[in-house]
C-alpha cells in the first residue's frame, strides 16, 4: 500500500503547558480549523473532544494525554494534548518521550509558571523541538512582552518573537507576522477567515523594529546569514523561515507566536509555524536501540523498508473494546493480524486490530508506518516502555523513566462482592499508570495505593467506582517515607548456617556500608577476589540485599541511598546455596543498618504560592507553621506576590483549604516533588510511634 501522506508531510507533536494555560482550548481550535469537528468544544460545558472522561469534563482538567489526529494544508498532524497537573507528570513524559516536536502554551498574564518550568526541562532531557505559543492576550494584565522576557531568564531558552500582536487586553485583534510583513486580524466570531492586510501605519516604526531584532536573532544561529546580515545583504522571507527551522529543530531558538485561543484569535498561525518550524520524523536523527542477543547498539532509520521498531508508550483500559496501547513506529511498518515480537519480554504478540485514535472514537486502518502513531487493540503481554519489533533484527528501545509515588493511602472493599472486583480494576489501573503502584501491607493484612499526590489518587478511586463498579473505603494519605544511614560502616557480617537431617545450609558475607548520592538508590559493588565466593552465589547476595532493603530497620520504610560493597566471605562445598546466600546478604545488611546511623527521609516539596499582598504576611506565617522554608518572593501582575519555598509533604495535606479560607478565596498554589531530607529526630519519634 502507497503512503497517502509522504514522511516528510508528518507532524507528531504534543501540547505542553502549565495547568489552565489552554492546552485542551487550543487543541479543541485546532480540530476545529482543521475540519475535524464542526463545532467548537468548551471545557467549563464539558464538551472537549480530548477531555473525555467524566472526571476530566467535572474538574475542568486534563488527566490523561488524549490523541488526535487532523489534517493541515496537506501535512498528517498527529496531537497529543498532556495534562497540566503535576500529578498527573508521568502522561508529560510518556508522551515527550515518543514525539518530534511540542507546542509550549504560556498564559499571557502569568508567563512561566512553575509547571511551565517542569515540562521545558522534561522536553529538554528528551531533546523535543518547540514552539511557544502565547495565550490569553484578551486577558486584564497580559503582556506579550513579559512573557518572552520570562521564557528567556527562567527557561535559559533563546525565544524569538515572529510576531507582534495588535492591540492587547479587550482591544486585542490580530498580530502583526513579522517574515510575511502582513497584519492578519480576525473579525469574525469563530475567527475562521483571518483577514490579512497590511501593517496598520500606526504600528508600521514599531513592527520595523521588531523584525529587524528578529532577523538579528535568526541570523545569530546560521553562520551563513550572519555573514549575510553583517554585510548587509538582503535575508530573504524563505531563508528566514529556512534558518529558523534549522535552529528550532536543533533546540536553538524558539519561535513564539501570540493569541487567544478562547476568543478564537491566533491558532491558525501556530498550525502554520508547526509545519514550518517543528520535525517530520525525518528531520529528527534516527533512533537508536540495543540489539539485546549482542548488547551492541543499533540504529533504527525512519523508512518504510527498514526492520520494525516501536514503542509502546501508554496503555488504556476502554470499556467497550478492551485493553488499547498506543504505540509509536520508528521504524518499519506494523500491519493489522501479523506477529510482532516483544523484546523487554521476550515474547511473541500478536497484532489484531489497528486503529487510529480520534480522542474516543477511533476508526480501523490496515497499518501503521515508519513515523505514525497509533493504537493496537487486545496485546496481552505489552506494557508501557515496551518495544515492539521483528523477531529476526531485535532491539530494545530506552525505555521511559517515571518518578516514584511520594504519597500512599489504604483501601478496602466496602463488602465482599467487591473484593475481586477491586483487585482487578487495582490491576487495570496500575496498567495504565506507572506513577500507581499498589501492594500489600505484610502487617496489617490492607491493600495499598500510592501515586503522585492527593488529586491522583482521588481520581484514580473515582475511577474505580465509575468505570469499575467498586465502592471502597479509603483511609488518610499517608506519605511515602524512606529510612537511610548517616555514617559508614566497615564491617557487616552475617554466618548463616542451618543443619537439619541431611544437606544443611551455609552462607558467609562481610559487607561494607556507606551513605550514597542523593536519590541514588541502592548501589551494590562486588569486591570479591579470589573466589572466596564463587561467582554464581554473588546475584543471591545481592537479592538478599536488596529484598531486605525494601523495610528498614527504624519504622519499616524502603532504604534509600546507600552503597553497599561485599569484599569477603566464605563457603561450604557441599552445603553452600544461592538460598543460604540470600538468607546471610539480607542479614548482613541489617545488621549493618543498625550500626550506620539509621535515619529517617521524608519528601520534600517545592511549592509555589500565589497571593495578594495584603495576605502575604498571614501566607508566610501558614508556610513557617508547616515546618515549610521560605526561598524567595517574586512579584506578579495584579498586585499579587508568588512565595516559593520547600514543605515537607507530611505538612501539606488539606492546604488547598486553609489557604483559600485565608485568601478568600483568591490564593493558588502549586506543588512538586523536589528531593528526600531528613527528619528531626523529635518529628521522626512521632513517626516511629
Amino acid at each position: 500500500m502507497a503512503r497517502v501522506y509522504p514522511l516528510d508531510t508528518y507532524r507528531n507533536i504534543g501540547i505542553i503547558a502549565h495547568i489552565d494555560a489552554g492546552k485542551t482550548t487550543t487543541t479543541e481550535r485546532i480540530l476545529f480549523y482543521t475540519g475535524k469537528t464542526h463545532r467548537i468544544g468548551s471545557v467549563d460545558d464539558g464538551t472537549t473532544v480530548t477531555d473525555w472522561m467524566e472526571q476530566e469534563r467535572e474538574r475542568g482538567i486534563t488527566i490523561v494525554s488524549a490523541a488526535v489526529s487532523a489534517e493541515w494544508k496537506g501535512y498528517q498532524i498527529n496531537i497529543i494534548d498532556t495534562p497540566g497537573h503535576i500529578d498527573f507528570t508521568a502522561e508529560v513524559q510518556r508522551s515527550l518521550r515518543v514525539l518530534d516536536g511540542g507546542i509550549v502554551i504560556f498564559d499571557a498574564v502569568q508567563g512561566v509558571e512553575p509547571q511551565s518550568e517542569t515540562v521545558w526541562r522534561q522536553a529538554d532531557r528528551y531533546s523535543v523541538p518547540r514552539i511557544c505559543f502565547v495565550n490569553k492576550m484578551d486577558r486584564v494584565g497580559a503582556s506579550f512582552e513579559r512573557s518572552i522576557e520570562m521564557i528567556r531568564q527562567r527557561l535559559g531558552a533563546n525565544p524569538i518573537a515572529i510576531q507582534m500582536p495588535i492591540g492587547s487586553e479587550d482591544n486585542f485583534k490580530g498580530a502583526v507576522d513579522l517574515i510575511a510583513e502582513k497584519a492578519i486580524i480576525w473579525q469574525d466570531d469563530l475567527g475562521k477567515e483571518p483577514l490579512e492586510i497590511a501593517i496598520p501605519d500606526d504600528l508600521a516604526e514599531q513592527a520595523a523594529y521588531m523584525r529587524e531584532r528578529m532577523i538579528e536573532q535568526i541570523a545569530e544561529t546560521d553562520d551563513h546569514l550572519t555573514l549575510k546580515y553583517l554585510e548587509g545583504d538582503e535575508i530573504t522571507v524563505d531563508e528566514l523561515k529556512a534558518g529558523l527551522r534549522r535552529a528550532t529543530i536543533s533546540n536553538l531558538a524558539t519561535p513564539v507566536f501570540c493569541g487567544s485561543s478562547l476568543r478564537n484569535k491566533g491558532v491558525q498561525p501556530v498550525l502554520d509555524g508547526v509545519i514550518d518550524y517543528l520535525p517530520a520524523p525525518s528531520d529528527i536523527p534516527a533512533v537508536a536501540g540495543v540489539n539485546p542477543r549482542t548488547d551492541e547498539e543499533v540504529v533504527r532509520p525512519a523508512e518504510d523498508d527498514a526492520p520494525l521498531s516501536a514503542l509502546v508508550f501508554k496503555i488504556v483500559t476502554d470499556p467497550y473494546v478492551g485493553r488499547l496501547a498506543y504505540l509509536r513506529v520508528y521504524s518499519g511498518k506494523l500491519t493489522s493480524n501479523s506477529m510482532a515480537y516483544n523484546s523487554i519480554k521476550d515474547k511473541r504478540e500478536r497484532i489484531g486490530r489497528l486503529i487510529r485514535m480520534y480522542a474516543d472514537r477511533r476508526e480501523d486502518i490496515s497499518e501503521v508506518l515508519a513515523g505514525d502513531i497509533g493504537a493496537v487493540l487486545g496485546m496481552k503481554e505489552s506494557f508501557t516502555g515496551d518495544t515492539l519489533c521483528d523477531s529476526n533484527h531485535p532491539v530494545i528501545l530506552e525505555s521511559i523513566s517515571f518518578p516514584e509515588p511520594v504519597i500512599s493511602v489504604a483501601i478496602e472493599p466496602k463488602t465482599t462482592a467487591d473484593q475481586d472486583k477491586m483487585a482487578e480494576a487495582l490491576r487495570k489501573l496500575s496498567e495504565e499508570d506507572p506513577t500507581f503502584q499498589v501492594r500489600s501491607d505484610e502487617e496489617t493484612g490492607q491493600t495499598i495505593i500510592s501515586g503522585m499526590g492527593e488529586l491522583h489518587l482521588e481520581v484514580l478511586v473515582d475511577r474505580m467506582l465509575r468505570e469499575f463498579r467498586v465502592q471502597a473505603r479509603v483511609g488518610r494519605p499517608q506519605v511515602a517515607y524512606r529510612e537511610s544511614i548517616t555514617r559508614p560502616v566497615e564491617k557487616a557480617e552475617c554466618r548463616y548456617i542451618k543443619q537439619t537431617g541431611g544437606r544443611g545450609q551455609y552462607g558467609h558475607v562481610v559487607l561494607e556500608m556507606e551513605p550514597g548520592e542523593l536519590s541514588s538508590g541502592i548501589i551494590f559493588e562486588n569486591g570479591i577476589i579470589g573466589g572466596v565466593i564463587p561467582r554464581e552465589y554473588i546475584p543471591a547476595v545481592e537479592k538478599g540485599i536488596r529484598e531486605a532493603a525494601d523495610g528498614g530497620v527504624l519504622a519499616g520504610y524502603p532504604v534509600t541511598d546507600i552503597k553497599v560493597r561485599l569484599y569477603d566471605g566464605s563457603f561450604h562445598e557441599v552445603d553452600s546455596n544461592e538460598m543460604a546466600f540470600k538468607m546471610a546478604g539480607s542479614i548482613a545488611f541489617k545488621e549493618g543498618m543498625q550500626k550506620a546511623g539509621p535515619i529517617l527521609l521524608e519528601p520534600i516539596m517545592r511549592v509555589e504560592v500565589v497571593v495578594p499582598e495584603e495576605f502575604l504576611g498571614d501566607i508566610m506565617g501558614q508556610i513557617n507553621a508547616r515546618r515549610g522554608e521560605i526561598q524567595g518572593m517574586e512579584i506578579r501582575p495584579g498586585n499579587a506576590q508568588a512565595i516559593k519555598s520547600m514543605v515537607p509533604l507530611a505538612e501539606m495535606f488539606g492546604y488547598a483549604t486553609d489557604l483559600r479560607s485565608a485568601t478568600q478565596g483568591r490564593g493558588v498554589f502549586s506543588m512538586e516533588f523536589d528531593h528526600y531530607a531528613r527528619v528531626s529526630e523529635n518529628v521522626a519519634k512521632e513517626i516511629i510511634n
